[in-house]
This record gives C-alpha cells, sequence and structure tokens, in this order.
C-alpha cells in the first residue's frame, strides 16, 4: 500500500525487493553494503537504505534520500553510512549514467575480485554477458570513504561499463533502472560462480572465441523484457509471502 505524501513511491518499492531478495540469495553482508537509485534529472539526488540496516528487513518507506552535492549530509539525523556516502555518491555526482548502484561484497564475485587475475573469461552464456563489460580496479586503497569513493567513481566514466570488480573488495554494479541493475548484480554473481567453480576443478578451461562472446553479449542485451520480468517475479513471491517490504 502506497504511503501518502512519499514520493517516487514505485521506485522505493522496487529497490525494497531488490534488498529483500539479496538478502534471501545470501548476497549480502550483514548491515553492510548499499544500493542506491538516483530520483532527478541528474542523478545527484538518490535513494538509500538507511546506515546498518539488514537487507531482510528494508521497507520501501525505510529508504533515505541523499544529496550528493550537500556537504552537511553527514551532519544529519538520518546520515548514510559514511562509505555509503563516499562511494555511492561519487557514482551519482559524476556517472548520471548510472541511474543505479549495487555495491556488494557476494561471495563468488568477492573470490573473483580477491584473485590476482581478476577477469571473468567468457566460458558460459552467463560470463560471455560480461565480455568485455567490466573494469577491474586493481587499486584498493582500504573503506571507500570520499577520496576513494572519488577514485572508484572514475573508473566507471565509459557507460558501456556497467561492472566494477573492485579488487580485494567486492563489485559494484550500475545499470538505468532497479529491474537492469539487479538483473546484472545476480547475473553476475552467477557467472562468477561458474568460473570460480570450474576453475576448481583443475582442468582446462572452453573459453570462447571473442567474437562469438560479444556476440553472445549484444544478443543477451537485446533480449526482452527479462530484466523487468525478473523483478516482478521477486515481487510476486514476496506478495504471496505477506513481505512487509512495499510498506
Amino acid at each position: 500500500m502506497k504511503h501518502a505524501n512519499i514520493d517516487n513511491w514505485q521506485e522505493r518499492v522496487d529497490l525494497a525487493a531488490a534488498f529483500r531478495w539479496t538478502e534471501r540469495l545470501n548476497m549480502h553482508e550483514g548491515v553492510a553494503n548499499h544500493f542506491s537509485l538516483a530520483i532527478n534529472d541528474d542523478g545527484t539526488r538518490f535513494l538509500m537504505n538507511p546506515n546498518q540496516s539488514y537487507f531482510g528487513r528494508i521497507k520501501a518507506s525505510d529508504l533515505i534520500v541523499v544529496d550528493a552535492n550537500d556537504p552537511e549530509t553527514l551532519r544529519g539525523p538520518n546520515a548514510p553510512d559514511p562509505t555509503a556516502w563516499g562511494l555511492h555518491g561519487a557514482v551519482h555526482r559524476h556517472c548520471p549514467h548510472a541511474r543505479c548502484a549495487m555495491h556488494v561484497h557476494s561471495i563468488f564475485a568477492t573470490v573473483l575480485a580477491s584473485l590476482a587475475d581478476s577477469r571473468l573469461p567468457p566460458i558460459d552464456q552467463n560470463c560471455a554477458t560480461f565480455f568485455n563489460r567490466y573494469v577491474i580496479d586493481d587499486h584498493y586503497g582500504g573503506l571507500a570513504f570520499e577520496e576513494e569513493g572519488e577514485r572508484c567513481s572514475s573508473l566507471l566514466a565509459d557507460p558501456k561499463k556497467r561492472v566494477l570488480i573492485m579488487g580485494n573488495h567486492g563489485v559494484l554494479i550500475v545499470g538505468e533502472t532497479v529491474a537492469e541493475t539487479f538483473n546484472r548484480l545476480y547475473y553476475f554473481e552467477r557467472a562468477a560462480e561458474t568460473y570460480i567453480r570450474a576453475l576448481q576443478t583443475g582442468q582446462p578451461l572452453r573459453v570462447l572465441p571473442d567474437d562469438i562472446a560479444e556476440k553472445t553479449a549484444q544478443e543477451l542485451e537485446a533480449y526482452p523484457e527479462q530484466d523487468e520480468r525478473h523483478l516482478s517475479e521477486i515481487k510476486s513471491v514476496l506478495d504471496a509471502e505477506g513481505s512487509d517490504y512495499a510498506t
């Protein structure tokens, strides 16, 4: 049920559903990690989870509004986590194409980010989805306070690169909508898991040729409505269970 006088209600509901499903898939990390969604034209005002809230309890009405250009943000009573401000504030300030940003320390993406070579070779269809569409950060500098957030955001300047593999840290996924970004987050974790498990066999990898990997990536990008339907089905499951995410 929509709350009176709360703007961007549908966006809030979508984001809350993404939080709930991320927790269900065990891709969250305690009360850390953050998702954000721009709500103005230049992307500098955005919705975000409250400071240190458990993903599995977040409701649409809980989400806070943050202004990336407001230096007083961290002094308010409803201030975001300083690392969330550092990373997401910088992304929304400098990357207007990144309307939505999802940062997690999910297991397989983080294992990939912990390897000396964090590339994701196109060994299956899911891995091919990300062919030439990610950036690897090889220069982890500590917690994502403002200086680190500014550095990380600069790596996402190319709108084609929608995944930042954060070396020694985790992954940051960006997109235009909650549905698109969550779908990309889900499939990146699946791709990373496939690759890590393939490495564990010790057998040679069957790597796709570059032209086939690129063709596959383009075909998947053009695949109709998968992201919207994915999120819609998640919300249907939550609704059928009587979840309070949309309150």
